[in-house]
């Protein structure tokens, strides 16, 4: 028997994903009486097709799936035959579920691509050939489904396949295997159809039981450590499951990162002892000598290593509501690496439709773009091409936890690997003790007009009369120099702050306390702020000025401009302010003076230990 198939169903909505694999099941005797009874009562209640059985609520198990005749989430189906056993994702073909689609295509080894004969290749349908072929699936059916509705016409067919093989050169599929068929009727899904005597291919079923994937034992090892197993002082494993290769025991292995060898002792599985284990097996090895290796270390071959680096260039799929922009900090989990990155750069978004490389400045939901990340630690990987789990990871949002992006890892970009920190003689402490004060960055964001700068300014001067060495950082100057390149569009703004953070951080390094008057609208900006310094030493100052008292000052005029629609993205008239939820200090809410805020500020720097006695 050939080794167990998993594969996937997509394409557009209504294409027939889910009456395709109930048709299936129907056609191998796979559903049981009693299903089938309940599948004639609910056909009757939810039934879309008109025909006395309708197949998808098969696999459509949500109430809201059966309502509304789509597919929302992925539905797992598992049967066999005397030649295959096969595990099936029936995916959501609706845009707004393009998540789930992604999910359910990157555990599978081939696709079937459903086209509605009638509409021939939609938006929709490019986009699912390309997220399947940026998930490493490298064979696809191509399955013109509802051949019954174009008179089971030869013309109809050979159209959709021609314009399939014209938009699939950029894809890198092996094989494409294009298969006429009328799910809802069973023709060409399980045998060959009277109705299509003009189709020489195999039937959906025959192809699935004799098709040819990839071995994932036949490459280099590759061992995720996802947990230390020891029980008592006599026992240490390393327990995950292999990715890909074998290992034997007396077998040398060497963890990525840090290059620690050991050989391999015992290899412990549920049932005992084995002499050898081949992926996906999942066991604990026991190493002939306890090196250095916990969760999210990577153990492989000596002689076949991955790439270790802090940056790379990837494919991404952006999931989240909320826009990517580069600069923004995420966590990113690979294999059980979970650690902050960024987007340093997108290169380009891609047209799904005609595969152009399109300049952007962000990514919006459901698009695809190629980026530069970079991590706040090295890790150990693969290119995605080369093993689906070592390069595969995801994004994820740190306010809402929720999944940003899917991610497949291309190349490790060479710069990560030649600059290194420079050691130096004098560190931040030394330099702090020098001037008799703690660093600290003083970070006041509100609106425009708010009195950011004003305020800042005086505590700067008050600092001064203290002797305390200081630096200001204020939003207009900067742009008149280091950040003159940029505008006020989000992602500007974004990069804009991403700057800012980065020279506050040298300037603390040097021991100053370090002021930036910024209206720094977004959570996450100033959130990524705060996570380039210590914990201690940011201090987030919120001046929480009206809206109608800064309208009511407009020194600069800008709200008039902006209320006339003179100024675009203008925070607080057409862009969002968001408010901190937990700011070190507030000021502002009761209209205090200018000095009275100041001097409280510097109050509690004084309480607080960040400024040497007078």
């Amino acid at each position: 028997m050939r080794p167990p198939l998993r594969f996937l169903t997509c394409g557009s909505v209504d294409d027939g994903k889910s009456t395709l694999i109930g048709r299936l099941l129907y056609e191998r005797s796979l559903i049981l009486d009693d299903q089938l009874a309940n599948l004639e009562r609910d056909s009757k209640k939810f039934g879309t097709t008109g025909a006395a059985v309708d197949f998808a609520l098969l696999v459509d198990g949500l109430e809201a799936e059966r309502e509304q005749g789509i597919t929302i989430d992925v539905a797992y189906r598992y049967f066999s035959t005397d030649k295959r056993s096969f595990i099936v994702a029936d995916c959501p073909g609706h845009e707004q579920y393009t998540r789930n689609m992604a999910t359910g295509a990157s555990h599978c080894d081939l696709a079937v691509l459903l086209v509605d004969a009638r509409k021939g290749l939609l938006a929709q349908t490019h986009r699912h050939a390309n997220i399947v072929a940026l998930l490493g699936v490298r064979h696809v059916v191509l399955a013109v489904n509802k051949m019954d509705l174009v008179d089971y016409d030869r013309a109809a067919f050979t159209r959709i396949v021609a314009q399939f093989e014209a938009a699939r050169a950029a894809l890198n599929f092996l094989s494409v295997t294009p298969i006429p068929m009328a799910a809802r009727h069973g023709d060409n899904v399980c045998r060959p159809s009277a109705n299509m005597p003009w189709h020489d291919g195999p039937d959906l079923l025959t192809f699935l039981e004799t098709v040819d994937v990839e071995d994932r034992a036949a490459r280099p090892l590759r061992f995720p450590v996802q947990w230390v197993n020891r029980p008592d002082a006599d026992f240490r494993g390393l327990a995950g499951t292999l990715a890909s290769g074998c290992v034997a025991k007396g077998d040398e292995i060497v963890v990525a990162a840090s290059g620690g060898r050991s050989r391999v002792a015992r290899i412990v599985a549920m049932g005992g002892d084995l002499d050898r284990a081949e992926a996906p097996d999942s066991v604990t090895l026991v190493l002939t000598e306890e090196i250095d290796a916990s969760r999210g270390d990577l153990l492989c071959d000596p002689r076949h290593r991955p790439e270790v680096a802090d940056q790379f260039a990837a494919d991404l799929i952006w999931m989240s509501e909320e826009a990517l922009f580069p600069g923004r900090s995420y966590l990113l989990k690979c294999g059980g690496n979970c650690l902050p990155a960024s987007v340093t750069e997108i290169k380009y978004r891609l047209d799904v439709e005609t595969q152009a490389q399109i300049a952007a400045k962000k990514l919006g939901l459901n698009e695809i773009g190629f980026c530069n990340l970079a991590l706040s630690r090295p890790i150990a990987f693969d290119a995605y091409a080369d093993n689906r789990v070592t390069g595969g990871f995801i994004l994820i949002d740190r306010a809402s936890h929720g999944v940003a992006a899917a991610g497949v890892i291309r190349f490790a970009l060479r710069r990560a690997q030649n600059v290194h920190p420079q050691a130096l003689s004098l560190d931040k402490a030394r330099r702090a003790a020098l001037k008799r004060q703690k660093p600290a960055l003083l970070w006041f964001t509100g609106l425009s007009g708010a009195g950011k700068s004003t305020i800042a300014n005086l505590v700067e001067v008050a600092l001064a009369r203290r002797g305390v060495h200081t630096a200001l950082l204020d939003g207009d100057n900067v742009r008149h120099g280091l950040n003159k390149d940029l505008g006020f569009t989000e992602a500007d703004r974004v990069e804009n702050i991403r700057r800012v953070g980065e020279v506050a951080k040298l300037m603390l390094d040097a021991g100053l306390i370090v002021l930036c008057a910024f209206i720094s609208p977004f959570a996450a900006e100033r959130r990524m702020a705060r996570e380039l310094v210590a914990r201690d030493e940011f201090v987030e100052i919120f001046i929480d000025t009206p809206l109608a008292t800064c309208i009511a000052r407009d020194p600069k005029g800008l709200y008039q401009k902006a209320l006339a629609g003179q100024i675009k993205n203008f925070t607080g008239v057409d862009q969002a302010y968001e408010r901190p939820e937990a700011a070190d200090i507030v000021i502002g809410a009761d209209c205090v003076e200018a000095q009275q805020a100041a001097d409280s500020i510097v109050g509690w720097l004084d309480a607080r230990g960040f400024l040497a006695p007078d």
